[in-house]
């Protein structure tokens, strides 16, 4: 009898191990972001209004804690520009906007946990795993982006912004856009990051598997090595934010080494460590951001290089999901446009900014 019962009370034990280790690997694959939770102030740590901002500070104070490094050039109209990555921001501004700088001033800043802004994780003590997403999420997240170009738009004064995003900005300002449709006068998307669909429905498309695909043959089992370790999802709350800077700029330079014009690449700040992984963690490995795109009502340019290690296909997937979307092909240009050809560049964002004046 005894046997028996032990024997039913490990097969229980077992079942549920297996319950909260499979819940963990579907929390793992779902997203924990969807448009709509920022605009209800869902999964956030603060208020989308800002804090009262510090004097004479070169920081935007976005929640307590918080602030994100910034500079501005130009004067007239502001427009915000959102970096790529993610977590790669600009240390200058884009060659491309030079000729604007009489009529719009753009604003740059780093997002946070990049950059010299905040980075507000160092390393989790905590062993729960759900848990640990969880806070990764609300800090860092999708969510806490958006929010915080929100408040920035609060700290402007602007009742409508015009936004700039590059590869992972410009996912970054379609999403606030989807969001926040009433606060957004015009949306630039330079080479927007491959991230509506995830799993994404061509693997060409894919960022690490065209990079890879790209290397020299005798050099793609040490990427195979180290995408495992980089895409160990298991081991990643054993890691620093130092241990995930270091991953993020060795595939920065695997990036590097097979782009067609790596001289054209800007310089650019200190990499992310957990705020890319919240990225993903936010985004989950299955969703389909494409609808909610459907409630963007300002105009929006698609801008993509020919020459671009992201497809065109991809690129266009902007185009085709949101309404009022043009879409400009530009030759002799790859993932950094506006560096690659800054004349034509310029001459394109001026027209379009200029039609909707």
């Amino acid at each position: 009898m005894k046997r028996k019962f032990l024997f039913i009370t490990l097969g229980v034990i077992l079942s549920v191990i297996i319950l909260v280790l499979g819940g963990i690997w579907y929390m793992s694959t779902q997203p924990l972001y969807m448009p709509g939770m920022v605009r209800s102030e869902k999964n956030l740590y603060a208020p989308l209004t800002p804090p009262e901002q510090l004097q004479n500070s070169e920081t935007w104070l976005v929640e307590p804690g918080i602030e994100l490094h910034h500079f501005a050039v130009g004067e007239g109209r502001n427009v915000l520009v959102i970096h790529g990555g993610p977590g790669l921001p600009f240390l200058e501004p884009m060659s491309g906007l030079a000729p604007l700088t009489g009529e719009f001033q753009f604003h740059y800043y780093d997002q946070r946990g990049c950059g010299e802004s905040t980075r507000p994780i160092d390393r989790f003590e905590s062993q729960n795993m759900y848990e640990n997403m969880m806070t990764l999420d609300k800090t860092l997240g999708l969510g806490a982006q958006i929010a915080d170009i929100e408040r920035i738009r609060q700290i402007l004064g602007d009742d409508k912004l015009i936004l700039i995003g590059h590869s992972w900005g410009g996912f970054l300002a379609s999403l606030y856009a989807a969001e926040f449709p009433e606060h957004v006068e015009a949306l630039i998307l330079i080479s927007p990051a491959n991230m509506l669909v995830m799993p994404q429905p061509d693997e060409e498309s894919d960022l690490f598997t065209s990079v890879r695909e790209k290397l020299p043959a005798d050099q793609q089992a040490e990427f195979d090595e180290f995408m495992a370790e980089y895409m160990d999802f298991n081991a990643l709350f054993q890691k620093s934010e130092d241990d995930l800077v270091a991953m993020n700029e060795q595939f920065g330079e695997y990036y590097i080494q097979v782009v067609d014009v790596p001289a054209q690449m800007p310089p650019q700040g200190r990499s992310g460590g957990w705020m890319v992984w919240a990225q993903y963690v936010s985004m989950g490995q299955q969703h389909d951001y494409r609808d909610a795109f459907k409630a963007v009502t300002a105009p929006v340019l698609v801008i993509h290089g020919t020459d671009d290690l992201q497809s065109e296909a991809a690129s266009r997937g902007y185009q085709e999901a949101i309404p009022n979307a043009e879409f400009v092909v530009l030759e002799n240009a790859g993932h950094f446009s506006f560096k690659e050809q800054p004349d034509e560049f310029a001459k394109i964002v001026a027209d379009f900014l200029s039609a909707e004046k």
